[in-house]
């Protein structure tokens, strides 16, 4: 009905079972896009072949996809230049907060050492000034010394008799009480004394036949005190020294040496037991036994020295 163009003879002769009948072609006719004069040309067809559903998608299909992967794509780029100048701006945030937590925990640590170097300082100063403070106290109750002074002695009874040691060796045994006395002062003017005491010996020829136990006691400041001990033996053996003094009395006929020694023992608590001196006092006393002077009191003010 009209005249066949170009194009179509073109699609025709292309269209002639020349071909493989295995895969057939289908052309969908388009419309050109050459115009020489501006106008649009409705007779003039572009073939373009397409494939059968089991070949490759359409061209225009294609480019749609094309299309629509680029336009998600640019979406999805898009939401993550988003997302990442949105977790930029929290990780900005984060590391500022951070800083302020650093800020403030390195703030919190130096106050900590701070007050741990003022406690420290404070220690150490205390200790420092109560050392100083002690060794002043220490140095200062130094020459306060008690003062012991033996005063007499005492002889109630004396007694010398024959008799037997503990493995019956046979010899003469002597038997005493006496009392001694002597002042304690305690000089200090700022602390007490607790006052003990070894046992007071009387010796004759290097055998102790007599002792006696003082009780001990408690000495306030600038104080002084007369202290009494009984000083006593009970059948001590002589050997052979008893000679002398045997007699048919039982009482020696000659006046007999004695040496009277023992050592006070004196402590102060200056401060309470940190600061604490001690005093030692060791006396020795010469004394000459007279039978005819028993029961009466012997001075012994001159007789004693006291280390």
């Amino acid at each position: 009905m009209h005249a066949k163009t170009d194009s179509e003879v073109t699609s025709l002769d292309a269209s002639s079972p020349t071909r493989s009948p295995r895969r057939p072609v289908y052309y969908v006719q388009s419309p050109s896009r050459d115009s020489h004069d501006g106008e649009k040309t409705t007779t003039s067809f572009h073939s373009t072949p397409v494939l059968s559903p089991m070949g490759s998608p359409p061209h225009s299909h294609s480019s749609l996809g094309r299309h629509s992967r680029q336009s998600s794509s640019s979406r999805f780029s898009g939401s993550r230049k988003l997302n990442n100048n949105s977790n930029r701006k929290q990780n900005k945030t984060i590391d500022v907060i951070d800083e302020e937590d650093l800020l403030l925990q390195n703030d919190e640590q130096d106050r900590s050492l701070s007050r741990r170097y003022y406690f420290l300082a404070f220690v150490l100063g205390f200790f420092v000034l109560f050392s100083f403070f002690s060794l002043i106290l220490w140095g200062a109750s130094r020459p306060m010394k008690p003062k012991i002074t033996v005063k007499s002695i005492k002889f109630d009874h004396v007694q010398v008799q024959a008799g037997s040691d503990a493995t019956g060796v046979t010899t003469d045994m002597i038997s005493m009480n006496s009392t001694v006395k002597f002042t304690y002062r305690n000089t200090g003017t700022f602390f007490g004394v607790h006052v003990t005491s070894t046992p007071l010996d009387l010796t004759y020829s290097e055998i102790v036949i007599a002792s006696g136990n003082m009780k001990r006691f408690y000495q306030s400041r600038k104080s002084q005190k007369l202290v009494s001990v009984a000083v006593m033996g009970n059948k001590i053996p002589l050997y052979g020294s008893g000679a002398s003094l045997s007699s048919s009395t039982g009482m020696p006929t000659v006046p007999v040496p004695l040496k009277l020694s023992f050592v006070i023992r004196s402590r102060a608590y200056v401060l309470g037991k940190l600061v604490k001196p001690k005093y030692y006092k060791r006396i020795e006393c010469s004394i000459t036994l007279d039978p005819k002077k028993l029961s009466v009191p012997l001075s012994l003010k001159n007789s004693c020295t006291y280390d």
